[in-house]
C-alpha cells in the first residue's frame, strides 16, 4: 500500500473512503458524484489525494472521458475492502447509539441471477419473513458479473450466483448449493413435444436464449459446438423470465435455459421440456458472500434457508 503509512494514517479521511466505496458501487465518476452529493470533478480530486496518499493508482479508468472505470488495481481491491468494514463498523456504532426506544432496521441486500430466482428464492424468503417480520428485504437480479460487482462493492450482502473467472472472484468465497443442466422447453403442445426431435430440428424453430457474456448462453452455444452446430443469427435474447415465458405461450419458439428457471412452469404443465439429450452441460449454483463481510443474524438465517432448499445437509457444510 502507501510508501509511507504514517502519512497515510494522518491524511486519509472518512470522505476518501466514502468516495472510494461510491465508484466502485458506481463503476463511474460522474454517477458516484451523484451518489455523493458532489461534483465529478470533486470526485475525481478526492480520488487523486487517496491515490497519493497511497502512493500508486487505484482504479484504471475508462477512455471515454476518463469518466468510466474498467477495474480496481491490486491495491484498490486491498483498499476498498478495508474502506467497506470501516464504513461498516461507523454504521453499527451509529446503530447501537440510537436511544434504547428507537428500533434498529434490519436490512437484507440480496442478489441473483433471473434464472435463479424463480425458483430458489421463494420459499427461502417466505420462511426467513416468517422468522424475522421487521427485516427489510431488497431483491436484485442481474448478469452474473454485474451482481459479483456489486457484492464486492458493498451494495450487497450475498448473491446467489456462479463461480466466475479467478480475477472477479477477488475477496469473494462460493460454496456450491447444486447443479442444474441445461434444458430445451417449450409450450404443452408444441409440435416437437410429441417426439424426441433432433437438435438440427429445434435449432429451425423460433429460439429464446440468453444475453452474449452470460454462462447459460456460454453453455449454449458450447452445447451446440459439441454437436458441430451453432446459433443461427435470427434468436431473441433476453435475460427477463416474464418476457420468454410469453414468447414460448404464444408461439412456437424454444428456449435454452437452465431448467430451474422453468420449473414452475414445467411442474404446472403449461411448458414441456423438449427430449433433448443435454447431458454435461450442468452448471454449479451456489452462494457467494464477501470474505472479510461481518455475519449478520439475517444473512446467516437466508443462508440456512437456502441450503435447505439446495439440499445440502448442515452436517457437511463447513462452519464460517
Amino acid at each position: 500500500m502507501a510508501a509511507d503509512p504514517e502519512s497515510f494514517l494522518r491524511g486519509v479521511q472518512l470522505r476518501h473512503l466514502r468516495c472510494l466505496v461510491a465508484v466502485a458501487q458506481e463503476r463511474h465518476l460522474a454517477r458516484a458524484a451523484e451518489r455523493l452529493a458532489l461534483s465529478q470533478p470533486a470526485v475525481s480530486k478526492t480520488l487523486a489525494e487517496l491515490e497519493a496518499l497511497v502512493g500508486e493508482r487505484l482504479v484504471d479508468r475508462g477512455t471515454a472521458g476518463r469518466r468510466g472505470i474498467q477495474g480496481f488495481t491490486a491495491a484498490g481491491d486491498q483498499l476498498l475492502a478495508h474502506a467497506l468494514r470501516v464504513l461498516d463498523a461507523l454504521d453499527a456504532g451509529a446503530q447501537a447509539l440510537m436511544p434504547a426506544s428507537g428500533a434498529r432496521v434490519q436490512r437484507l441486500r440480496v442478489g441473483a441471477l433471473p434464472s435463479v430466482a424463480p425458483s430458489l428464492l421463494p420459499p427461502a424468503l417466505a420462511a426467513l419473513r416468517e422468522r424475522l417480520p421487521a427485516l427489510q428485504l431488497q431483491i436484485q437480479t442481474g448478469a452474473n458479473a454485474a451482481l459479483l460487482d456489486a457484492l464486492r462493492a458493498g451494495e450487497l450482502d450475498l448473491v446467489v450466483g456462479r463461480m466466475s473467472d479467478p480475477q472477479l472472484m477477488a475477496g469473494l468465497t462460493f460454496e456450491l448449493l447444486y447443479t442444474e443442466p441445461l434444458a430445451l422447453v417449450a409450450r404443452a403442445g408444441h409440435p416437437l413435444a410429441k417426439r424426441a426431435p433432433s437438435v438440427q430440428e429445434v435449432l429451425q424453430q423460433p429460439l429464446v436464449v440468453y444475453g452474449e457474456g452470460t454462462i447459460p448462453r456460454h453453455h449454449t452455444e458450447s452445447f451446440l459446438s459439441g454437436l458441430g452446430l451453432r446459433l443461427p443469427p435470427p434468436v431473441t435474447q433476453t435475460l427477463d423470465l416474464s418476457v420468454a415465458r410469453a414468447l414460448l405461450v404464444r408461439s412456437d419458439a424454444v428456449w435454452f435455459t437452465p431448467v430451474g428457471a422453468a420449473q414452475d412452469d414445467l411442474a404446472s404443465g403449461l411448458l414441456v421440456r423438449l427430449a433433448v439429450d443435454t447431458a454435461g452441460t450442468e452448471e454449479p449454483v451456489g452462494l457467494l458472500l464477501r470474505s472479510d463481510a461481518e455475519p449478520s443474524a439475517a444473512r446467516q438465517a437466508l443462508i440456512a434457508l437456502l441450503r435447505e432448499a439446495g439440499g445440502i445437509p448442515q452436517s457437511r457444510v463447513a462452519r464460517r
